[in-house]
């Protein structure tokens, strides 16, 4: 199967698959423009060929400007990594992280590192484990950094400050948010709605760097977080009943 190489040249024309069947919808288009800056600094996407059947795709950048809440310079950092489908099973995924990681030999890296969580969202890190990454950090609740080093280079690492981060967002609701997954607008509608029908006191925060992800988010996945009076409730998306639940705890 075709692995297309998604760029600003062509960006417009393939989509870069996640929420491809909404476009026009507000988490698209705010996807696609912050794609069209991060091209510039080297992020790729590679998709499995649509017109074949693919269903899947990876997007990965310079660990300089990673937006995950992780020291990995000198490496490629993973984003995402998403076979589904009939797609599944079929070797598409472990293509895609070769192709990665020979990316990062030809750019002369120090490797690759994928940050993985057991619950929604991330990897696991097993998949990534049976090709040769190992853990070499850890946060609550559930993540691990794993990375595939191609030498004596220091490995990627975390934060450890979670908790003080997760305090500095104050009193009420805050939804931490970006614009590096479509589907963020969607699960800032939902939280901001339940909040709002709750009467709980709300806000909205929007990291707009990867410098801002990688100094003030609460948690390592960076991107999306619901914090409440100071503790991090989830980096979930979160659905109408599982919001209420965690907002009458």
């Amino acid at each position: 199967m075709n692995v297309i190489d998604v760029g600003l040249h062509n960006v417009e024309r393939t989509g870069f698959f996640c929420k491809m069947s909404q476009p026009k919808s507000a988490g698209y288009r705010r996807k696609l423009a912050w794609l069209e800056r991060r091209f510039a600094e080297g992020l790729v996407i590679k998709m499995l060929d649509l017109t074949e059947g693919g269903r899947g795709f990876i997007e990965y950048i310079p660990g300089e400007h990673a937006w995950r809440a992780v020291e990995a310079s000198g490496y490629l950092l993973i984003h995402c990594l998403w076979v589904v489908g009939k797609s599944q099973g079929q070797g598409h995924a472990t293509r895609l992280v070769e192709e990665c990681i020979e990316d990062a030999r030809r750019q002369d890296r120090d490797g690759v590192a994928m940050l993985t969580s057991e619950g929604n969202w991330l990897l696991g890190e097993k998949f990534l484990a049976r090709r040769g990454f190992r853990p070499v950090a850890s946060a609550p609740p559930s993540f691990t950094l794993m990375a595939l080093r191609f030498g004596a280079a220091e490995p990627p690492s975390m934060p450890d400050d979670w908790d003080k981060r997760a305090r500095r967002f104050g009193d009420g609701l805050t939804v931490v948010r970006t614009d590096q997954c479509p589907y963020l607008d969607d699960a800032t509608k939902n939280a901001v709605a339940g909040a709002a029908a709750l009467g709980v006191p709300h806000r909205v925060v929007e990291l707009t760097s990867a410098v801002e992800v990688r100094r003030r988010a609460p948690t390592p996945y960076g991107v999306f977080a619901l914090v409440r009076d100071g503790e991090l409730l989830t980096y979930h998306y979160q659905t109408a009943k599982p919001l209420a639940r965690l907002l009458t705890k």
